[in-house]
């Protein structure tokens, strides 16, 4: 069995098709409503400064107010992100499995943003609140993609069942 994710980005929709050995499954269409930006939407941002007083960085995603990134948002395998970022940007990496990808070390829970980022310098982000009034939209590297029955976290060992399954046998089924 082939499976195969097909998305096609417009300037007003996005289309995803999912194809099983050729055919297609399932398409949903989602319409831009004049929101640019909502929770979960991940993007690859520049890092236009780091602020060391906050312990932040302030990140250009494209909307009229830079998005604010704070440390503990980070991820304790940002150095790993950054590196398989920089290789498949590069076209260094062909396989995009984690399995065989040499981790770094784990930042320092408790480190500083300048020590970590550094101005344009390019990261994989993750919209966890949407802009309002004045501010820009508050991110994270930590990308979660969430699905039906599980929650995937890139650069984390950490297997995560979805709160909607109650059953203990189901859960321990699912892991």
């Amino acid at each position: 069995m082939n499976k195969e994710l097909i998305i096609r980005s417009g300037s007003d929709a996005v289309d995803f098709a999912l194809l099983k050995d050729g055919k297609l499954i399932e398409l949903h269409k989602e319409e831009e409503k004049g929101a640019k930006f909502q929770v979960g939407d991940i993007f690859i941002a520049k890092i236009r400064k780091p602020v060391p007083g906050l312990n932040a960085a302030f990140v250009n995603l494209g909307y009229e107010k830079d998005a604010f990134l704070h440390y503990h948002d980070l991820g304790p395998n940002l150095a790993s992100l950054l590196k398989f970022i920089k290789l498949v940007s590069a076209g260094k990496l062909k396989d995009y499995s984690l399995k065989n990808f040499p981790f770094e070390a784990e930042i320092d829970k408790d480190g500083a943003i300048a020590d970590v980022l550094s101005a344009n310098q390019s990261v994989l982000v993750q919209i966890v609140k949407e802009p309002i009034s004045t501010k820009g939209p508050r991110i994270s590297s930590e990308i979660s993609l969430a699905g039906r029955y599980v929650v995937l976290v890139p650069f984390s060992d950490r297997v995560s069942v979805s709160q909607k399954i109650t059953s203990k046998e189901e859960k321990s089924s699912r892991t």
